[in-house]
């Protein structure tokens, strides 16, 4: 994996071609200029990338390009790009008197999902992100949620694309004070929890939401856990020694979660690729 400096980090390959194996269209590098899956992720916190993702990527040889939203890096052109991951962040979708970028990355996301119609998953924030770019509302949480606990597909959710093989309760790691509310015209809810009545979404037919993390690594809660308002969101929930707990939960789940991952990722694939 090489970084090129840039506005933005360029990971991965440089000319790839697409192969077909096991039914999915993948690529491979060929050191030529030919058409290949692209990915553009925006990233609100340096340690909320795209984590598990970013092994899957390797392994098929796709390229992603991360812009850092609050590190000021400005959005590229979305034309080269054939699937948009945005990822979690401290940050609330409302507040763009602090974070006037979030202006923009809306207006970004609604010209990739409405005008350009192409693939699209956001995770926490992301998931958020989406919902009210396309006319959707987002709010504060009546109970926060952090911690792992189940989520469950609703009967479209369970037969959604994204889920498929996935079995009607999927056990997550969330760490969310604010959820959406409202969603936009033609979106459908695919999964809900006791205290969060839309978990995942779908608009149109290639573009989902999550409110939920399935992107775990080994690093995560460690690392989120130095973000102060996620220490704070921990501490409420969990009580003392949250961290502690936290970290022995993950750690007890964390291969379940990597295949939970890597399944999503298949059918988003899939998904993606028509």
């Amino acid at each position: 994996m090489v970084a090129v400096p840039s506005a933005f980090d360029k990971v991965g390959s440089r000319g790839t071609s697409a192969r077909l194996r096991d039914g999915l269209w993948q690529t491979a590098a060929t050191g030529d200029a030919g058409r290949a899956m692209r990915i553009v992720v925006f990233q609100h916190a340096k340690v909320e990338h795209p984590g598990m993702f970013r092994n899957l990527f390797r392994e098929d040889g796709y390229t992603w390009d991360v812009v850092e939203l609050d590190r000021g890096d400005t959005i590229p052109d979305l034309d080269p790009y054939d699937l948009m991951l945005v990822m979690g962040g401290p940050q609330d979708v409302w507040q763009e008197s602090e974070h006037p970028w979030l202006v923009e990355e809306k207006a970004a996301i609604r010209r990739f999902v409405v005008e350009m119609q192409r693939p699209f998953l956001g995770v926490c924030l992301g998931h958020q992100l989406l919902a009210v770019a396309l006319g959707g509302t987002a709010g504060l949480s009546k109970t926060p949620e952090v911690g792992v606990m189940p989520v469950e597909l609703t009967s479209a959710g369970k037969v959604d694309p994204l889920f498929r093989g996935m079995g009607s309760s999927i056990t997550v790691l969330q760490w969310h004070a604010a959820e959406v509310s409202s969603l936009p015209a033609a979106a459908t809810v695919l999964a809900c929890s006791e205290h969060c009545a839309v978990q995942a979404f779908r608009y149109g037919t290639r573009a989902y939401g999550l409110q939920y993390h399935v992107e775990i690594t080994g690093d995560t809660v460690d690392e989120w856990a130095a973000i102060p308002v996620y220490a704070a969101a921990l501490g409420r929930a969990l009580g003392d020694d949250a961290l502690a707990v936290l970290r022995s939960d993950v750690a007890d789940r964390l291969a379940s979660f990597g295949e939970d991952c890597r399944h999503l990722y298949r059918n988003l694939k899939r998904v993606a690729h028509g």
